[in-house]
């Protein structure tokens, strides 16, 4: 599932998420979202989040719901 709709990211889901330093290369670092941190309900580049390991980054995909 794609990461650009605030209503379906939630705290303790595990998603991919792009970091700022790997925009170009595209590497995703997997993860359990703390917070969402995007305000606006859709972002076309991906809802940023904070992870638990204090990594902030938008999110391409939504792995599980669960943690």
């Amino acid at each position: 599932m794609k990461g650009t709709k605030r209503a379906d990211i939630k705290s303790g889901m595990r998603v991919l998420i792009v970091l700022k330093k790997n925009q170009r290369s595209g590497k995703l670092t997997e993860g359990i979202v703390k917070d969402v941190l995007t305000n606006s309900p859709n972002h076309h580049f991906g809802i940023k989040v904070r992870l638990r390991s204090g990594e902030i980054g938008r999110v391409k995909e939504i792995i599980s719901s669960k943690q």
